[in-house]
């Protein structure tokens, strides 16, 4: 069966990631949504159906954006295949995926999330889509157990319970020795990878919740990490508070992070908060960046989306910086701000609550970061971890900057 995921008008709206990445590429617990989804259905994924911008969309690993305007449809989507849509939203429990020979409506709390698609029947139209809840296909119903996530700050509050469902299942044993001079509390919850280097003086704290700590990483000492915690391949934590935090693969993190998730390659080698967060890919936060996540009413903080600003009817809600944004030292970021991917902050001093796509320079005095300087210093960044900013994914970048631009104006 050819796995496809989609992300409907509900997930194409989660900024400031949508404008760089499809939502089944965004991390969760201890994986992307999207190798959730492949563990769940024991299929690769094909590809992703979502905004025609974020074709050429390439990282290692990652799958490919479909591109559904084509003149010959990708064979994925054609209908002599077997075919699985299933919603970037959609969160299935460890259990078995249904089979049936039949086309079957999927569905999670009682939400339409996808279809099982055999040979000889077609295909979701756009508008199904965007809109599964509208789709009149006319198939019988399979519940699937699990959760759905409706808005982007879901990621964040739900992230730590998911850690702890995921650890004991995807990482059941872990034999290992620890140096002398780390201190342990709550073992049997501590999961270590192959080739994990603890430097003395690093306290592991499980009480609350499990820790996995993935091949490669690294905890310099000085370092307190409580669960539920889980930790990217050759992450490498340089001491400080950091607790109830995904961090995803080849970070570098320092100071005070609390209910947060790094995505992945971030840099944060500094003392500073992170708390209440959602941080993009080939993010750079200058030493002792700082985000606020509680006002001071006590009051409900309100983001700002693709729809206008939206009451969360949450009291603790810190930033979400989207990929490639960089902060210079200093930078202060307010209670529930939205950062642009490509965005560039400095001088210090307070952040506005929202800032458009490829703004550059500070709060008070900001243009439009030239998209050709952007890409440059963004392909230098990723070449100092032996990475390549495919041309694919320029076009992209490139593209996202052009439609972006009346926000800036």
């Amino acid at each position: 069966m050819a796995l496809i995921l989609f992300d409907d008008e509900r997930a194409r709206a989660w900024t400031p990631f949508s404008v760089t990445r499809p939502g089944a590429e965004l991390l969760f617990g201890c994986l992307t949504l999207r190798v959730r989804a492949e563990r769940f259905w024991g299929e690769p994924c094909a590809g992703h159906v979502t905004d025609p911008r974020l074709a050429g969309f390439a990282e290692p690993g990652a799958a490919p954006v479909l591109d559904t305007t084509a003149k010959d449809s990708p064979p994925e989507l054609g209908e002599d295949t077997a075919r699985i849509f299933f919603s970037s939203r959609a969160v299935p429990d460890f259990a078995p995926a249904p089979t049936t020979d039949e086309p079957a409506v999927l569905t999670v709390q009682g939400q339409i999330v996808g279809w099982i698609l055999p040979p000889g029947t077609a295909s979701p139209t756009e508008s199904d889509l965007l809109r599964p809840e509208r789709a009149e296909m006319g198939f019988s119903k399979v519940e699937i157990s699990g959760r759905i996530l409706s808005n982007i700050w879901d990621l964040v509050t739900g992230n730590g319970e998911q850690v702890c469902s995921d650890v004991p299942v995807l990482f059941p044993e872990s034999r290992f020795t620890l140096p002398e001079g780390v201190h342990v509390s709550g073992g049997e919850r501590v999961s270590l990878g192959e080739g994990v280097y603890l430097e003395a003086g690093v306290q592991l704290d499980a009480t609350d919740g499990p820790i996995r700590l993935s091949d490669g990483a690294r905890v310099s000492a000085f370092t307190r990490l409580a669960g539920p915690a889980f930790v990217g391949a050759d992450t490498h934590v340089l001491g400080g508070s950091l607790e109830n935090v995904t961090i995803g693969p080849g970070c570098r993190v320092r100071g005070e992070v609390s209910n947060t998730v790094l995505l992945g390659y971030v840099n944060k080698a500094h003392e500073g908060y992170l708390g209440h967060g959602y941080v993009g890919r080939w993010v750079n936060l200058g030493a002792l960046t700082t985000n606020s996540d509680l006002k001071n009413t006590y009051g409900n903080v309100r983001v700002h989306t693709a729809n206008g600003p939206v009451d969360t009817g949450l009291i603790k809600v810190g930033c979400f910086l989207g990929d490639y944004v960089k902060t210079g030292i200093g930078t202060l970021l307010p209670t529930g701000c939205v950062i642009g991917a490509g965005s560039s902050l400095f001088g210090g001093g307070m952040a506005p609550p929202h800032l458009p796509p490829f703004s550059w320079g500070s709060g008070d005095s900001l243009e439009e970061y030239e998209i050709e300087r952007f890409l440059e210093t963004a392909a230098l960044v990723m070449s100092r971890r032996e990475m390549t900013l495919e041309e694919g994914h320029r076009a992209l970048l490139r593209r996202a900057w052009e439609l972006t631009r009346p926000e800036r104006e």
